[in-house]
This record gives C-alpha cells, sequence and structure tokens, in this order.
C-alpha cells in the first residue's frame, strides 16, 4: 500500500510539475505580469522601451528594443495608430479577438502576426519586433519593426576583380539575401530559414535552385545544420567546421566567399549556398578542388584570357609548395642534376653561409610568413610599406652579414608570388602547409621524399569528398563532358551541360526555362 501511496504522489507531482511549466510558457492575462517578467527575464536592460497606451476600459503596452528596431516606425506606425482609435470603436467589443482585429486593422505595418507562447515574444523581441501586449489577452501582437544597423554595400576586399561586379555581401542576413535574388529572380529559388545557437540565436538562410539542386544535397546540409548545437554562431566559420566531412582535412571542402555573383553561378549549378547573419562570407556546398581555381573573372573576360589565367593559377599552386623543396633536394643530396655552371655559382654564394639549406630556407620562409601576417595586422596606411621595406631590409641584410644566399632569397620570393595568385585564400593558407611538409621531407629523402609525399596526398585527395561528391571531380573520377570548365574554359555555347552536382533531368543550362525540367530530358 506504502508503495501504492508513494507512485500516486509521484505521479501526481509530475503532472502539477508539467502543468507549471506549460504555464509559464503562456502568456498572462495580467499585463502587469507580463511587464515585470519581461524586465526579469531580460534583467532590466536598459535599452528595453515599454510604452503604454489606454484606450477605456483597456490598458495595453508596447515593448521594443532600442537599437535593434525602428524607433520612427514604432512611433509613427504603431504607437500613433493605437492613440487614435477612439472609444466609439471598442466600447461594444467585448471579445478580445474583435478589439485585437480592430488594432490589426489600425497598425499600418504589413507583417503583424499573434502569438502565445512566451518564448516565441521574447524572441520576436530579441530579433527587433515590437510586441503590443493588452491587458486580458493570453495573446500578444508581434510587429516586424527590425532595423539592425549595418554598413553598405562595398567592393569586395578579398577577391578582387578588373572586370566584373563591385557589390558584396554586408553583415546583414536580408540584404545578402537580397543581392541573389537580384541575380536570379526565379520563383525556383528557395531560401530556407534556420537558427542556431542556444544563446546567440543566430539566424541561416539556405539558398537552392529547387529543380537544379538534388534533393539529397539540400536535406544533407539541412541535416547537419540542425544537428549542430552550440551556444553562439558569431561567423560562418563556426558552421564550416561542423559540416565539413573531414573536420582535421588541411585541405578546404566548403568554398567561403563574399561575391554574391560567385553564389549565384554556384547555385545555378546545382550547389546549395548558406548565409549566416553577421557576416559577409557565404558558403556553398558541394566543392571541388579544381573550384578553388577558378576566378569569376574567368567568365567575364574572353574564354582564351579566362583558360591562360586559369592555367597560370594551376601550375602557381604547385609551384607555391614544390620549389622550396626542389631546391632543397637538389642542393643537398642532387648536385649531380644541377648544370656546372649554376652549381659553382651557387656554391661561391653559400661558401661563407654557415647554415645547413633546409634551416636557411625554414629561417627564410617563417620570416617572410611573419611579414605577411604583420602586412595584414598593420593599420593599412603602413601596412604594405612596412612589409615591403622590411622584407628589402632583411634580404639585404642577411646577404650581406653571410646568413643566407641569394639563391634562397630568389626561391622565396617566387614562392610568395605564386601563392598570392590563388583567388581563395583557404586554398592559399593549404599550399603554406605544405610547403613546410615538403621542405622537410625533401632534406631527408630528397627528391624521392617529395614524389612519395606527392603520391600520398594525391591518393588521399581521391578518397576525399564534399558532401557525397568526389573532391577531385571531373578528374578522378574522369568526366569528359565537364574538362570543358577545368583546366580550360571553353566559350559559353560549348558548355551546355551543368555539372555533376545538378538534377539529371535538368542538366542543360541554355534551354531551361525557370529552372523547370528540361523537355529534351
Amino acid at each position: 500500500m506504502r508503495f501504492k501511496k508513494q507512485t500516486s504522489y509521484l505521479k501526481s507531482y509530475r503532472r502539477n510539475k508539467e502543468k507549471i511549466n506549460n504555464d509559464s510558457q503562456l502568456i498572462s492575462k495580467r499585463i502587469t505580469i507580463n511587464v515585470d517578467r519581461l524586465k526579469q527575464e531580460l534583467g532590466n536592460c536598459s535599452d528595453l522601451v515599454i510604452r503604454e497606451f489606454k484606450i477605456a476600459p483597456k490598458k495595453g503596452v508596447i515593448a521594443h528594443i532600442d537599437g535593434i528596431s525602428d524607433t520612427k516606425i514604432v512611433s509613427q506606425f504603431i504607437l500613433s495608430p493605437l492613440q487614435s482609435i477612439s472609444f466609439e470603436e471598442v466600447k461594444n467589443n467585448t471579445d478580445l479577438e474583435v478589439m485585437t482585429n480592430t488594432f490589426k486593422k489600425h497598425v499600418a505595418i504589413s507583417d503583424i502576426n499573434e502569438v502565445d507562447d512566451w518564448n516565441e515574444l521574447v524572441q520576436a523581441l530579441l530579433f527587433g519586433d515590437t510586441v503590443i501586449l493588452l491587458d486580458g489577452s493570453l495573446k500578444a501582437l508581434v510587429a516586424s519593426t527590425r532595423s539592425l544597423e549595418s554598413r553598405s554595400v562595398t567592393e569586395p576586399t578579398t577577391q578582387t576583380l578588373i572586370r566584373g561586379p563591385k557589390d558584396s555581401f554586408t553583415e546583414s542576413l536580408r540584404t545578402n539575401t537580397s543581392l541573389i535574388r537580384a541575380r536570379i529572380a526565379s520563383p525556383s529559388l528557395r531560401i530556407d530559414a534556420l537558427t542556431i545557437g542556444e544563446i546567440s540565436n543566430t539566424s541561416i538562410a539556405i539558398l537552392y535552385i529547387e529543380n537544379i539542386a538534388k534533393n539529397e544535397t539540400v536535406q544533407n546540409v539541412k541535416n547537419k545544420l540542425q544537428s549542430i548545437s552550440i551556444d553562439g554562431v558569431l561567423e560562418s566559420g563556426y558552421i564550416e567546421s561542423f559540416i565539413q566531412d573531414k573536420k582535421f582535412s588541411i585541405f578546404p571542402t566548403i568554398l567561403n566567399t563574399e561575391r554574391p555573383d560567385v553564389v549565384s553561378a554556384n547555385l545555378l549549378e546545382g550547389r546549395v549556398a548558406i548565409l549566416v547573419n553577421g557576416t559577409p562570407f557565404a558558403l556553398t556546398v558541394p566543392t571541388t578542388f579544381f573550384q578553388f581555381f577558378q576566378s569569376p573573372e574567368d567568365y567575364f573576360e574572353k574564354y582564351e584570357i579566362g583558360t591562360l589565367l586559369r592555367t597560370l593559377r594551376i601550375i602557381a599552386f604547385f609551384i607555391a609548395f614544390l620549389t622550396p623543396a626542389i631546391y632543397i633536394a637538389l642542393i643537398t643530396q642532387h648536385q649531380a642534376m644541377i648544370p656546372t655552371i649554376l652549381i659553382i655559382s651557387i656554391a661561391a654564394q653559400r661558401e661563407g653561409v654557415p647554415l645547413p639549406t633546409i634551416v636557411e630556407a625554414m629561417i627564410l620562409e617563417i620570416a617572410f610568413e611573419l611579414l605577411r601576417e604583420a602586412g595584414v595586422r598593420m593599420p593599412k596606411a603602413v601596412g604594405q610599406a612596412g612589409a615591403i621595406v622590411g622584407a628589402l631590409i632583411l634580404g639585404q641584410t642577411a646577404v650581406q652579414a653571410g646568413l643566407v644566399s641569394a639563391a634562397t632569397i630568389i626561391v622565396v620570393a617566387i614562392t610568395a608570388i605564386a601563392s598570392f595568385t590563388i583567388p581563395y585564400y583557404n586554398m592559399a593558407i593549404t599550399a603554406r602547409i605544405l610547403r613546410f611538409i615538403f621542405m622537410i621531407a625533401a632534406s631527408y629523402m630528397g627528391l624521392y621524399g617529395i614524389v612519395l609525399l606527392l603520391l600520398t596526398i594525391g591518393a588521399y585527395l581521391c578518397k576525399l569528398s564534399s558532401f557525397g561528391v568526389p573532391y577531385l571531380s571531373p578528374v578522378a573520377p574522369f568526366i569528359l563532358d565537364e574538362q570543358k570548365d577545368t583546366f580550360l574554359r571553353l566559350p559559353w555555347n560549348l558548355m551546355k551541360k551543368r555539372p555533376s552536382t545538378a538534377k539529371e533531368k535538368n542538366k542543360n543550362r541554355l534551354n531551361s526555362k525557370n529552372g523547370e525540367p528540361d523537355e529534351a530530358n
């Protein structure tokens, strides 16, 4: 009997606890309780603005947060219309629903909704909306008055072009989606909303073209985003580290860009874009290795120019991490492969150098990395000048002091110039990391170590994938039709098909209309 009584007591306790929790999610009928609760939850913060109004016999309050809501809209289109409601209009409206509808008619804002959940009310307030509470009502009105301070659309700073659009994303999510809408005015463009971050509640937008992007890719992106559990998201880099397939890979498998034209082009090829509120950098998936050597300018210039520049970038990538390693291997272990006159000249330069070649090259490479980082962090007015002067002084002084040879400085300079030609910063960083790995391999095993490391990395890249798409596609696996836009950039009339990231039933990019499937397919 005692056990049954205890069980009955526990069940009753759980029911009462659930009722209390459910009641805490509801809006109270008493407006004073709602106001006190709102102040308590927000810590009575100074930017919380609460203004009362009265329409006999009822009274109400308007609550919004200064700075993230448009105070002009609140004053002119919400408070003033509510105060203009006459007593004659509401004297016979004993039903609160009727009075709520009366409020909706007078508030001159198109986006106004009813909420009955307290958490939704607080969330809308924190996003910049205005909340209207009426005494005696279990519901509240939420009017859209969001107005975050943000910079205007400016020219990109990390991916500049000679010919092409000059606009870039901003920190405002709605501004960024409008830049995409301006380029893809199609009803098939989908923009799905998502909120990530238990504390920050950061707004995320998932963009794709419904009849072009593969359903499994879109669903894969949504599943990965919804599985993220973190207290706050302040930049798209947070999202990138969670959703990438190989989290410890030095090769980037997600493309980030601040250019709306790049995102639009990727959407038209069946990819999915992710925009994060508060950052101008968007993410696009899936991504292949060769995308990081494609500049938007390749498609704005003539195809001959685009092909030449793209080929130079791919060659420069290998120069950026192989040149110091090959130099070290030849000087230390394969002197017989160097022409006699050249080896005599290099030997004469190194006659007074006390350091081994690997140490000499490492010191110069680290010094250059320090100068590059200093140039980025220094004020713009003196950043470039300081980096140039530092490089000249260090280089010339080091040669005169006999610490390094002139040949090594030339090799490091060529490496640095080549790394600047890579369009995307994260792939350029990959080349910088590989440079030191190959230098160490070359110092121990010479050219054999370089070849062995190249084969290992090649096998790893063949295994790597991005959201189900092979990383080295369309080279491995080899897709003949997509070679028109890999190493080469052929004219548009020859690139009729979209890449393998798009749906099979809508591969023809020249005849499709509004993202609808091709009739021929």
